[in-house]
């Protein structure tokens, strides 16, 4: 992973004092809220329902053991003993005192963390695939490729007002576990004709309001060439990207409203103008940054277990497990391992001090001391001998890190909602809890099989509803909350917003509604191994909305 250079830890520093003479002047009324609230939003520092939140970055989901362990400290003594982790792979600590954020940023800056760019109308946190470097099925690791788009974008002085935020995510394998056409740029690794490796590009995806599928404008990309096209893009939307609504300022308006044919035609123009040796990546460059994510050095394993044979054999548990939540390495005789934060009616995506620090030590011991942040707010071990998975296990069962449900119907993607959200029009916690209750881990979770359930408390969808196998939105009704269903979204290489099933549901309706469009599913599938999504397809949206309304 990058290390700090003696730049960032300077430029970093003096950030942070910067926020503390800041944070000063308004706790003793100098500065006025309206006048602070630009300068907390650039550092990270959001106004929520009932406290202050700090979102921290976590440049395309990788930590270290050291990193995770100072979050943990940072939970237990600044906050209420957890962090909630988003789908952009950061966390957010909603407790914290504005007279501590300083502190707080001081603590990560020591271990090369920071909380810049987390907000504002400038380039998000660059997200990632969360098994890059790791995964069987990877063309080549984005993460440097990101860093590389990071250290660029950081405080770039063209880009930091931009019309609205704005999110780019790079994808390393045919599996696309970024999302990456939901962003603003998708990046997604290729190799063409001749073998070389470069990106196909997307552009104006995005979810909110107006949920929109990227389109996709050049095949090939060559690497040298990433930053001067990305430049091209971003200097397009800033000339061009509305200032006068902030509903209709991202990118994914000016590409709907003028085109995407005729915005491709401007950026191919406006990259041919500007190609210049400043924006041109040397390979010695790329080289440098590829080092920092250099894989392990992994023992030569076997690449059949005996110990996770044999307690696969004795260990139902254990089984489901492994098939659950172990994914193919491109090592022998390892595996990547996902530690669910969706226990059973717990809270998606929260992690307490105390599991932070057990998936720290676990990493230090079995995965190299790295650990990924997936953006389905799950958590990874990247580098896992398959001889080391049942001490990895017991190890997780001890702490409640056990549950094997990933991609199955309890693995919620869930926003804070109207619990923490001044913006959210209902709560999404509640129903996400509810529902994992509902279905729960056992034999009925593992006989729908994979299916993705999102939510959000908000048209604003950071709980990426839109994209949900079924998805919920939470809207305010007469001043009761109240729940839309859509169906067949998805946020993958087959990447389709969901389409609406008609009237919404009350909270009291809403589990009952979501268990008949399950059980729909079930009635409707060919055989067990067709999954939600291929049945929908298949099908269409008729036979779930009979059974969803068939009494109104």
């Amino acid at each position: 992973m990058y290390l700090y250079d003696e730049f960032d830890k300077t430029f970093v520093a003096g950030r942070v004092e910067q926020f503390r003479d800041q944070v000063a002047r308004r706790l003793s009324g100098e500065l006025d809220e309206d006048q602070f609230k630009p300068l907390r939003l650039m550092n990270g520092v959001y106004l929520q329902l009932h406290a202050y939140m700090l979102r921290v970055a976590i440049p395309y989901g990788t930590l270290s053991s050291r990193q995770l362990r100072k979050l943990a400290f940072i939970a237990r003594r600044y906050d209420k003993g957890y962090g909630h982790f988003t789908t952009r792979q950061n966390i957010q600590f909603n407790w914290p005192a504005l007279a501590d954020c300083p502190d707080i940023l001081n603590e990560l800056a020591e271990v090369e963390m920071h909380a810049i760019q987390t907000s504002g109308n400038c380039i998000r946190n660059v997200t990632s695939d969360q098994f890059a470097g790791a995964s069987a099925d990877e063309i080549e690791d984005p993460r440097p490729y990101a860093e590389i788009l990071r250290q660029w974008s950081s405080l770039h002085p063209e880009y930091s007002f931009l019309p609205r935020k704005f999110k780019i995510a790079v994808n390393g394998a045919a599996k696309d576990r970024a999302a990456i056409q939901v962003h603003d740029i998708g990046y997604q690794i290729v190799r063409n004709a001749d073998g070389e490796v470069g990106f196909s590009v997307y552009i104006g995806g995005g979810l909110g309001r107006t949920p929109l599928v990227a389109h996709k404008i050049r095949d090939f990309l060559p690497k040298a060439d990433l930053l001067a096209y990305t430049n091209a893009v971003l200097r397009i939307y800033n000339l061009e990207g509305r200032r006068d609504n902030k509903y209709k300022a991202r990118i994914k308006i000016l590409v709907h409203e003028k085109g995407a044919e005729a915005i491709r035609a401007a950026v191919e123009a406006e990259f041919a103008d500007h190609r210049d040796e400043a924006l041109t990546l040397p390979q010695a460059d790329i080289d440098r940054i590829r080092a920092y994510f250099a894989p392990p050095a992994l023992p030569a394993r076997a690449d059949v277990s005996a110990p996770l044979a044999a307690r696969k054999a004795k260990d139902p548990a254990f089984a489901r497990f492994v098939a659950q939540n172990v994914a193919p390495h491109k090592v022998q005789g390892y595996g990547i391992v996902t530690i669910s934060l969706k226990p059973i009616g717990g809270i998606p995506g929260d992690a307490s001090a105390e599991w932070m620090e057990a998936v720290a030590d676990l990493a230090e011991t079995y995965s190299q001391s790295e650990i990924r942040v997936a953006h389905e707010q799950n958590l990874v071990l990247a580098h896992v001998a398959l001889d080391d998975l049942p001490q990895v296990f017991d190890a997780l069962q001890e702490h409640g890190l056990a549950t094997a449900n990933t991609g199955l119907v309890t693995d919620i993607i869930a926003c804070p909602g109207l619990d923490y959200c001044a913006l959210a029009t209902a709560r999404s916690i509640p129903v996400a809890q509810r529902i994992s209750e509902r279905f729960g881990d056992g034999a009925r979770a593992e006989e729908i099989g994979e299916l993705k359930i999102n939510i959000s408390g908000c048209i604003n969808a950071c709980g990426h509803h839109h994209v949900g196998h079924i998805g919920i939105l939470g809207l305010d009704k007469s001043g009761g909350e109240a729940y839309q269903i859509t169906l067949g979204g998805s946020a993958d290489e087959t990447c389709n917003v969901g389409a609406i099933t008609g009237r919404s549901f009350s909270s009291d309706e809403i589990v009952d509604a979501i268990e008949t469009v399950v059980d729909t599913y079930l009635k409707v599938r060919k055989e067990r191994d067709e999954d939600f999504l291929a049945a929908f397809r298949r099908v269409g949206i008729e036979p779930f909305k009979e059974a969803l309304y068939e009494r109104d």
